[in-house]
Formats: C-alpha cells, sequence, structure tokens
C-alpha cells in the first residue's frame, strides 16, 4: 500500500484520495481533517467516528506528526512565552506566544535553522538543516493554543527559517489554518516574513492571498544591504522593489518592509533619506526594528531616540513608520536564539 507524508500535512484533497483509496466513503475526510485541524486532536484513536479498522490503516500509511515540549520559558517582563519543540527526528524547533490587544499571535518557524546568512540573525550560525512539514508547522499553532488555553487569532511565520525557501510547505499551511473546517483563521491575520526571494515573491503574488507580506529589508540599497544578508548578491535592491510592486499591484495587499537598526551602519539621517525616496510610491508600512544583539555578531542596536528621528524622516516623506515594541527580551526571544543557547548547553 502507497505511503504519505504526515497526516496532519495533507490537504482535504489528499486525505479524500486515501480514503477512496482504503475503501472508504469520500465524506470520511472531511471528518477527519476536522478532528486534525479544527479539533487539533493528538492521538488519531480519538477521531472516534472514524471506523476503528480506518484508523488502523491510517496509522500504517500515513505517521503522525508528533512534535513534543522540550522547554517553556515565561518573561517576567511581559505576557511572552517561548518554546522549544522536540520533533519526531530530534531536532529542535523554536516558537512564540505574545500577547497583543488585538489578540493572542504566535510566531512560528518553517525550517530547522536557516540557510539565508543573515549577519544579524542567530537562526543562520549553524545554516539549513531541513524543512518542516506543514504538519510540523501546524502542530506548532495547536500545541501552543492548547498550552495556554484561548484561541490564537493571529500568526506569524517569522521565526527560525525562512518560509519562501520551503514554499510547498508554507502555502500548505496557509490553505489549512484558514481553511473554513479548520481553525478559519483569517488570511489577514497571518504574517509571512521573507528576507526577499525574488522568484517566490511572485509565485506568492499570483496566489493572491490577503495575508500580510513581511520583507526584511534592513539598508537603503545594495551596499549596506550585501554587508548584512548574502541575499542581496542574488538580488538587487532594483529587483526587489519591482517584485515588490508587482505583489501589491496583484494582491491590493500594503507590504511591510522590516528595518532592523544597526548602530553607524543604516541607521543614519541620510539612510532614513534615501529609503524614503525609493519607497515613497509604494503602498508600503516600514518596522524598524531595535536589533536582538548575538554575541556571535559585533553589530549594537540604536538608541531610542535615534530610531525617533529616523521615523520621523519617513513620516514626513509619507511613509507609515512604527518601532517595534520589544518583548521576551529576558527569554531570548529572538529568532534562533532560544535554540542556540540551548543546544551550546548540550555540548
Amino acid at each position: 500500500m502507497k505511503q504519505y507524508q504526515d497526516l496532519q500535512s495533507m490537504s482535504l484533497a489528499d486525505i479524500e484520495q486515501v480514503m477512496l483509496q482504503l475503501g472508504e466513503k469520500s465524506y470520511r475526510a472531511k471528518q477527519i481533517f476536522q478532528w486534525l485541524h479544527k479539533h487539533c486532536i493528538d492521538h488519531i484513536d480519538k477521531m472516534n467516528n472514524i471506523p476503528k479498522h480506518t484508523r488502523k490503516q491510517l496509522i500504517e500509511i500515513a505517521p503522525w506528526c508528533k512534535i513534543q515540549l522540550l522547554k517553556k520559558y515565561k518573561s517576567q517582563k511581559d505576557d511572552t512565552i517561548k518554546y522549544l519543540f522536540t520533533l519526531s527526528d530530534h531536532n529542535i524547533i523554536e516558537c512564540v506566544f505574545m500577547k497583543y490587544r488585538h489578540g493572542n499571535t504566535v510566531c512560528i518557524s518553517s525550517q530547522v535553522g536557516c540557510r539565508m546568512g543573515c549577519h544579524f540573525c542567530a537562526s543562520t550560525l549553524e545554516g539549513l538543516v531541513r524543512h518542516l512539514t506543514p504538519g510540523e508547522m501546524l502542530s506548532q499553532v495547536y500545541e501552543i493554543q492548547k498550552d495556554v488555553g484561548e484561541r490564537i487569532s493571529n500568526i506569524v511565520i517569522m521565526g527560525s527559517g525562512e518560509p519562501l525557501d520551503n514554499m510547498m510547505s508554507a502555502t500548505t499551511f496557509i490553505d489549512t489554518i484558514t481553511s473554513p473546517i479548520g481553525l478559519n483563521i483569517s488570511q489577514r491575520n497571518i504574517t509571512l516574513s521573507t528576507c526577499g526571494l525574488v522568484q517566490q515573491i511572485y509565485q506568492l503574488a499570483k496566489l493572491q492571498y490577503q495575508i500580510t507580506l513581511a520583507i526584511s529589508l534592513h539598508a537603503p540599497n545594495d551596499d549596506i544591504r550585501k554587508q548584512i544578508m548574502p541575499i542581496a548578491y542574488k538580488y538587487s535592491f532594483e529587483e526587489l522593489i519591482k517584485a515588490c510592486t508587482y505583489y501589491i499591484q496583484h494582491t491590493k495587499r500594503r507590504i511591510t518592509f522590516e528595518y532592523a537598526l544597526i548602530e553607524g551602519l543604516n541607521d543614519q539621517v541620510r539612510h532614513a533619506k534615501e529609503l524614503s525616496q525609493k519607497l515613497k510610491e509604494l503602498l508600503c508600512h516600514v518596522n524598524l526594528i531595535p536589533i536582538n544583539e548575538i554575541e556571535e555578531r559585533s553589530y549594537e542596536s540604536t538608541s531610542l531616540s535615534h530610531a525617533k528621528q529616523f521615523q520621523s524622516i519617513l513620516q514626513r516623506n509619507g511613509i507609515p513608520t512604527t518601532i517595534r515594541r520589544k518583548l521576551g527580551e529576558d527569554i531570548e526571544a529572538a529568532c534562533g536564539q532560544l535554540r542556540r543557547g540551548y543546544l551550546s548547553q548540550q555540548e
């Protein structure tokens, strides 16, 4: 009998095909999908309206995607909780739960590690280990929702990994988590962050999702961007902005540009003015980020007063700009910090 990917990674259409293969009625697929993605069960035997022999067959042909809580860290400064989960192959991923006035948000990982090599990010220090399956991405949301006992309403795919480098899993995740017969989270409540994989941005635009696309920009020109983001050697600033323009035209959605302020490198008045000129024609929002300092890198964060000056210049040029509030700083809540710290302790 044909072997399939993990059960939680399957689309409704995939499960329907499996049901037909097993000689079951197609309506069973919807029942199974709801058990997985609406009720978020943790064992196949809890599907009490599915025949026992069918459940047994499913176990044989489609492995159960199970992630296990390894450690949990709760901030003493705010309501942020950082999670380390162990995957079935013993790899470790991390994600974050954050409370905001507009709802509960989780920041999930899309890969174990990352190969993009951005110099200010701890996720890239060991490179890419492997992609996560859609089921492993979904399970992060489900496990955290069960742990906190509250509904998750917002999702940020901005943890370890580059989502558009794992595009099939990322799009399957979006389709599943927003399904009306699943958790039914609004696409508008999902943010996907990318360092700027231009070809994948074009592909994503054609899907016409109503998600928020966040571009890690971090520089006003190629020269500076190449110093901190290797992807800038493959795609120029101009190529990236052209792709963003295409995305806006096809989705009618505003893009968020993430800009990590690094002391003395990209945070000067001239940088703010240059950035303003290059973004002023776009439907966009700039999110200024006080950089998280990691011991393996020498970058230092810009002062808050300097960040406000940078913000003011962009706003005077008609570009909506915010300064991201730091959450979970006392529990190393930035991408890759906690996982790397834990792995270092095990060596």
